[in-house]
């Protein structure tokens, strides 16, 4: 039975919200586990291993020896192969090979769970009208953020051996941008009426946090430029790099603009900066919604985004400090949108009024 949106009770309204919200939250999550797939593509160095781009015709691997040969011929024309990789096996092409084509495969997958829930809930009419909109926009984000994939791949075919720090970083920005968009929408539909805090200062945590939320998606991007260069394989130590608390050759390049891009000692060293500024950004703000009058809910989440942005400051030092292993690369990728996710969480139910 169809039911129009317009006309529903309450009741079934709450109901179709909550599922529209359940479904858009598994898309978050699914953006999330494609971030930390990502991140052990970039790890493990596979992300040039796949030279085409065929979004149809390569959601399959190759199939028979003769087609594994011809892909990786490819490979093997490009710098990463001729003055990295030289002589790698094709036992050894294929291990790199299937984390890329997983990643690739995982971003065919949301499509695929977003478009066609999308489509039901559609023809259902259990779609505010408001949302349609928001959900078209959603889709064709993820669209262009798959062209912005391969084109940050590209980078890596012709003079470099790696890719563009500055595609990759602007690949993870969209991805995080679009799970923010898609995490608020759903919390909204999830939690539409979050009780209302009794201070009247409720408001300006309410923007500390907002600024919060953003200090970590730009520390995030800056993770982004240092995974880039390679940047967590030097200066293993914390809190000094090297002995100093600045290191010597942060401002070696010229013009001096060009060192927080492209010099890995500066790179590395203002994603420690941004995480201690976001560690004490965060004790501030709890220490401040201590004092408020707040709802349960609100106080609870203001308690969550400080233990996981500690839980997170420590995932970041242990990576340094062991050299960036892949799982705990992978691990510390996934912490950063789980924080962020927890930050827009703790906006959501600071707000007495959903907005949609």
């Amino acid at each position: 039975m169809t039911t129009n949106t317009a006309t529903a009770t309450p009741a079934l309204q709450v109901r179709a919200d909550r599922a529209v919200g359940l479904w858009l939250l598994i898309c978050a999550a699914m953006i999330l586990a494609m971030a930390v797939i990502g991140a052990i593509t970039r790890l493990t160095e596979s992300g040039l291993s796949i030279m085409e781009w065929a979004p149809l015709a390569g959601a399959l691997p190759p199939l028979s020896e003769g087609e594994w040969q011809r892909v990786f011929a490819l490979y093997q024309q490009i710098p990463e192969y001729q003055e990295i990789n030289r002589g790698m096996s094709l036992a050894e092409f294929k291990t790199i090979f299937w984390w890329e084509y997983i990643h690739r495969l995982w971003g065919r997958l949301i499509g695929v769970v977003f478009a066609l829930p999308f489509i039901w809930f559609l023809l259902r009419g259990r779609l505010r009208r408001d949302l349609v909109p928001h959900l078209v926009a959603m889709f064709i984000l993820g669209g262009l953020q798959g062209a912005l994939g391969w084109y940050m791949v590209a980078s890596g075919f012709a003079a470099r051996t790696d890719v563009s720090q500055y595609r990759l970083v602007a690949h993870l920005a969209a991805a995080t941008a679009i799970y923010a968009y898609i995490l608020w929408v759903a919390i909204g539909l999830l939690v539409p009426n979050p009780a209302p805090s009794r201070d009247t200062r409720a408001p300006g945590l309410r923007r500390l946090l907002a600024g919060f939320a953003g200090l970590v998606a730009l520390t995030m991007a800056a993770g982004g430029f240092v995974a880039g260069l390679d940047a967590g394989f030097i200066y293993n130590t914390f809190p000094l790099m090297d002995g100093r608390l600045v290191p010597a050759d942060y401002a070696d390049l010229q013009p001096w603009i060009a060192n927080l891009f492209e010099n890995v000692a500066a790179v590395q060293f203002n994603h420690r900066a941004l995480a201690i500024l976001t560690a004490g950004a965060v004790i501030g703000i709890w220490l401040h919604a201590r004092r408020l009058d707040l709802a349960p809910q609100a106080r609870t989440a203001c308690a969550w985004v400080l233990a996981m942005t500690a839980g997170q400051f420590a995932l970041g030092v242990a990576a340094l400090l062991l050299v960036v292993p892949v799982w705990l690369g992978a691990l510390h990728q996934a912490g950063a949108f789980v924080l962020l996710g927890l930050s827009l969480y703790a906006l959501r139910v600071l707000q007495p009024v959903a907005t949609r």
